[in-house]
């Protein structure tokens, strides 16, 4: 039972911990220390709904029907598009760029930005539903599998949302938050043609 617990937390981590969207946003969140408790329990309670599913089926669903897949990688990547665009007009707008100086975003905002970035990219489901999904049938304690593969989606996103702070000092001139951005921008942009190309 534990040994099926560990496995789900060892896969999981090995997924959720390359640097994409999600992780970028938290990463973000966590220095302007802006709603960060919220997003974290957000992309924690997603995986944990998004692993359930994938433990109970769902994955099948998505196999038989590639349209949707499709439609999901077309949204996803309109967006992440989209939001490359946004942060890299703040890495080229200093004075958009200290996060003393600009009014923080609404809660409303920051989640369904989380959201978005959640659920229209469609890695998530082929990463988290089809495949921890997939590994998990393979164990005879199928859903211990998926607790530790939730426990690693919590451990990663509070470490990195409430840990990105120590990197604050590192940041505290507006040309590390263009640089920052800059990257910020490459990954989603990249994300979003990697989608496209896919499609």
């Amino acid at each position: 039972m534990f040994a099926s617990a560990f496995a789900g937390f060892a896969a999981s981590a090995v997924l959720i911990i390359a640097i994409g969207a999600q992780n970028a946003f938290v990463l973000r969140q966590g220095l302007r220390r802006e709603h960060v408790l919220p997003v974290v329990l957000t992309c924690a309670l997603s995986d944990l709904a998004l692993i359930s599913a994938g433990i109970a089926g769902l994955g099948a669903v998505l196999t038989a029907r590639p349209e949707l897949v499709s439609a999901i990688r077309w949204a996803g990547a309109a967006f992440l598009l989209a939001y490359a665009l946004l942060a890299a007009r703040r890495a080229l707008r200093p004075q958009a760029l200290d996060p003393a100086g600009k009014a923080p975003a609404t809660l409303r905002a920051t989640l369904l930005t989380c959201l978005a970035l959640t659920y229209l990219n469609p890695h998530v489901y082929l990463d988290t539903v089809l495949l921890l999904g997939s590994v998990a049938q393979q164990h005879a304690h199928r859903w211990m599998f998926g607790l530790g593969a939730a426990a690693a989606s919590l451990t990663w996103f509070f470490a990195l949302g409430t840990g990105a702070h120590r990197l604050a000092p590192l940041l505290a001139r507006p040309a590390a938050w263009r640089v920052l951005d800059g990257l910020i921008a490459v990954v989603m942009a990249g994300l979003g043609i990697t989608l496209i190309a896919q499609a």
